[in-house]
């Protein structure tokens, strides 16, 4: 977290694209973890249980791409943070501006993490019964 103040001249629309690229790296880095929880959920808990789970170079190709697609549905939503700091944050609030970004910051990078959660949640709803 962040605890400095933003430089005077710097305006929302600079703070925010300046913030762009941690954002993206981010979203890399929980991409990347997230499918390494997927595969070690996938093959110790529902690869025993379903032969229809396979992982290959395909699927890995094809997840992939898939996942560009979604950052850059996450970077319209970004702008969207920017527009939400633009319309409500009347005084112009280092706080409001940065509270704002983190919790689209932390959120975005939690989303990932569904698949896998969601794939363990399956493994104790279907195959633990």
């Amino acid at each position: 977290m962040e605890i400095f103040e933003p430089p005077v001249e710097q305006t929302a629309k600079e703070w925010w694209e300046s913030k762009r690229r941690k954002y993206n790296l981010g979203l890399v880095i929980a991409g990347a973890l997230a499918f390494i929880c997927y595969v070690i959920v996938g093959a110790n808990f529902i690869m025993p249980y379903d032969n229809d789970f396979e992982i290959t170079l395909f699927t890995i190709f094809f997840q992939g791409i898939g996942y560009l697609v979604v950052i850059g549905i996450a970077n319209l939503f970004y702008k969207l943070g920017y527009w939400t700091d633009t319309k409500f944050n009347t005084d112009n609030s280092f706080t409001f501006r940065l509270r704002l970004y983190n919790t689209g910051y932390w959120f975005s990078l939690c989303f990932p993490f569904l698949i896998p959660g969601l794939l363990l949640l399956q493994y104790f709803i279907e195959f633990k019964k």
